[in-house]
């Protein structure tokens, strides 16, 4: 174990420490934490019934739990671990730092005690795709690999097993970054664009939080930025270390481009290589591109030319972003569950077919603009399926746009999951392209975009 994670873990014993939200990042917490000697408080704004399984996992591990509405008032802590998706300047925890309790978060801690080289990725879409694409080429490569942050497990109780020669991809979502004073070896930023303003005060505190991911690099550190983003861009005069662009519309000096043949070509200090053409990745649609040549440049020394490219030949994608469930009478049904925003659905789905098709969309509402959208739905769909809190929001903007006539695309109103699947099947002839696609967050009806993606593919499995 490292000298400095062991440091940190036996400073825990007789520490009272409360983590907030029990669900997969905290539970493991609980083990270790008491493994050290620390008093563990388990809190969640949910009820003991609405938790289920997890309390009981929570206080099977030794944790006492402080649950309800009221679940941060009175804590009696010394350091609060806040889950991500908690604004981070909410009173109780803004009080909690002005009676000097320590509120901090798994990544944080776990950036402050890793011991080996860190790949980190944010953007507003593209970034699991982008982090796991990284994550392969370095596997391809022989590394080994710990992926973690806000795609698949915590990574601070597995501190102890990880070697200065091991790597750490974590994708970073803009709640873990708001409060993050330390940044990755290698940082990528995907994309921005206007994404949780229901949780962020306003789109400058979202850029300034994603921001984080480059601001706090040193001059050996690596930044990735995307040259066609204009938010991704201007990040460019915060960078300490070295700087690579990609791009899937111009040449780059230093960093991966596309040229006009579909060439993907990394480019440094005026020498070119050419790795490979876009029609050697597997998984569809331009955004991918842009999520290859991102990757490219984070691991560009680190990994072979021969890994990147069987890296793209092989990697099949990741689930619930366009990802093909079945074809039942002609017709071909697709969970693209992932595309939570406007931008993910437009560069994801509605970037992918040359023909019109049959898309189910809206959910939670996140405060976001749809009039863009609006216009290509009416250019790329043609049956519109909507529902959730968004739906009307979607509906005005298809009816609101330039090219918009009546029936084109046809619109029908569900109320869910069911309704949506069996208009679509009702309206599909066969040759048609069924995407759940919502363009909208899920927590209306679901508590995350897995449990809406695994809800579709089990109505259209069971038709």
């Amino acid at each position: 174990m490292d000298s400095r994670t062991k440091r940190f873990l036996e400073s825990l014993c007789g520490k009272r420490i409360a983590l907030c939200g029990i669900g997969r990042s905290n539970l493991p917490l609980i083990t270790l934490f008491k493994k050290y000697g620390a008093e563990i408080t388990a809190c969640d704004k949910r009820t003991e019934e609405q938790l289920g399984d997890m309390a009981q996992q929570a206080k099977d591990a030794g944790a006492k739990l402080s649950l309800g509405e009221s679940y941060l008032s009175d804590l009696d802590v010394d350091i609060v671990f806040r889950t991500p998706g908690m604004r981070y300047y909410m009173d109780e925890l803004v009080d909690m730092r002005n009676r000097g309790v320590v509120v901090t978060s798994e990544m944080e801690v776990f950036f402050d005690l890793c011991p080996c080289k860190i790949i980190a990725v944010t953007g507003s879409d593209g970034k699991t795709t982008t982090t796991t694409v990284i994550s392969e080429m370095l596997k391809a490569d022989g590394k080994t690999v710990h992926l973690g942050g806000n795609i698949g497990k915590p990574l601070l109780p597995e501190i102890d097993s990880i070697d200065p020669d091991d790597y750490a991809v974590v994708e970073l979502s803009s709640f873990q970054l708001i409060s993050m004073r330390n940044s990755p070896d290698i940082a990528v930023v995907t994309n921005l664009a206007p994404n949780h303003l229901d949780i962020h005060k306003d789109m400058q505190e979202y850029i300034d939080s994603k921001r984080n991911i480059v601001l706090h690099q040193n001059a050996f550190s690596k930044s990735v930025l995307n040259l066609d983003n204009e938010i991704s861009n201007s990040f460019s005069d915060d960078v300490r270390g070295r700087l690579l662009k990609f791009s899937r519309r111009q040449s780059v000096e230093n960093g991966a481009y596309m040229n006009g043949s579909g060439d993907i070509i990394y480019a440094c200090n005026g020498d070119e290589t050419v790795i490979m053409n876009k029609s050697d990745i597997k998984i569809p649609g331009l955004h991918n591109v842009e999520n290859y040549l991102a990757a490219i440049c984070a691991v560009w020394g680190e990994v072979s030319v021969e890994s990147i490219v069987k890296t793209a030949k092989e990697f099949g994608g990741v689930a619930h972003r366009n990802e093909f469930v079945r074809e039942i009478d002609g017709v071909k049904y697709y969970n693209d569950s992932i595309a939570s925003s406007p931008t993910r659905t437009a560069l994801g789905t509605l970037s992918l077919y040359d023909e019109k098709i049959i898309v189910i969309l809206g959910g939670y509402d996140k405060h976001l603009d749809y009039t863009e959208l609006g216009e290509l739905i009416v250019k790329k769909v043609k049956t519109a399926i909507i529902m959730g809190a968004t739906g009307p929001k979607i509906e005005r903007g298809i009816l609101e746009a330039k090219e918009y006539t009546e029936g084109n695309p046809k619109i029908i109103k569900v109320e869910n999951m069911e309704q949506a699947v069996a208009a679509a099947k009702e309206n599909a002839v066969p040759g048609d392209i069924v995407s759940m696609s919502p363009a909208s967050a899920s927590f209306d009806l679901y508590k995350n975009f897995e449990e809406r993606g695994e809800h579709f593919k089990s109505i259209v499995n069971s038709l």
